[in-house]
């Protein structure tokens, strides 16, 4: 197999990974540091992960900077079969990059994400615009509308939120969430926190929680004052974990979704 295909199909190989090629020029950086500059990059599914990760070929990678792993996180990806510590500039980050099993991704080495999990590079380019967390999935999609639909949002009984001008943002493979204008939510009923999250998709976003007593998780609420220009129609609107909250749509209750979020929620 040449490696670097260019078939816009995608694949899955024995051990249950999908993947496809891509076309975008994607650079990888720790610090000020390039790491990977590729091409030819890869997206790779791995059976119990949502989301995909790049792999690159390894004439696109500074290998220099790689050293075989000292403590190897066996089990943290599909049939990993070798982990390489990263340094730069004297600093070592340990279990950084490691290798896809079977014949179609040989050749090629995959590298953990900072703002997923707190280690790897911490800097990535798709052509000239920055990404965060993980790559988009090509298969994917993310709409935001503005809509006149009438949307009441109650915690514990109490109505925070009631709106007949919200924004419904439509997610591949997530619920549809229901932003709300600020002068439509009962801000007095939230408290901000200092909790905040990045989406590939949307931006980065800063939360609130319930001010009452009620039996809620924390960071509950949340906003993109800045986001992604695709979902510039949510900037500063209010959303609300469905999985968490009662949210009434025309008069008829909307069934609590049971979603990646609702775990994190319950232990939050």
């Amino acid at each position: 197999m040449s490696a670097f295909p260019t078939a816009q199909s995608v694949r899955t190989t024995p051990e249950g990974l999908r993947w496809e090629p891509s076309e975008r020029w994607v650079r990888g950086r720790k610090g000020d540091v390039t790491v990977v500059d590729s091409r030819h990059p890869v997206l790779v599914w791995e059976p119990a992960l949502p989301v995909p990760t790049y792999a690159f070929p390894r004439e696109e990678v500074r290998e220099d900077l790689l050293r075989p792993a000292k403590n190897p996180r066996t089990g943290t990806h599909t049939g990993s079969r070798i982990f390489y510590d990263l340094e730069v500039d004297g600093e070592l980050v340990e279990d950084a990059a490691w290798t896809f099993p079977g014949d179609d991704l040989a050749g090629h080495i995959a590298f953990e994400w900072f703002q997923r999990n707190g280690r790897g590079l911490d800097h990535w380019y798709e052509e000239e615009e920055e990404i965060f967390v993980h790559p988009r999935d090509p298969h994917k999609r993310v709409d935001a509308l503005p809509s006149s639909r009438h949307v009441r949002v109650e915690i514990d009984g109490t109505v925070v939120a009631d709106t007949r001008r919200p924004v419904l943002l439509f997610e591949t493979g997530l619920p549809v969430r229901y932003y709300v204008p600020r002068e439509d939510v009962r801000l007095d009923l939230l408290v901000p926190t200092g909790h905040s999250t990045a989406c590939p998709y949307k931006g980065t976003a800063e939360y609130w929680s319930w001010r009452g007593d009620a039996d809620v998780p924390a960071n509950l609420v949340w906003s993109y004052p800045d986001p992604l220009p695709a979902v510039a129609t949510v900037t500063g609107l209010l959303a609300f974990y469905n999985e968490a909250v009662d949210i009434t749509v025309d008069g008829e209750r909307v069934e609590r979704p049971v979603t990646p979020f609702s775990k994190t929620l319950s232990t939050s």
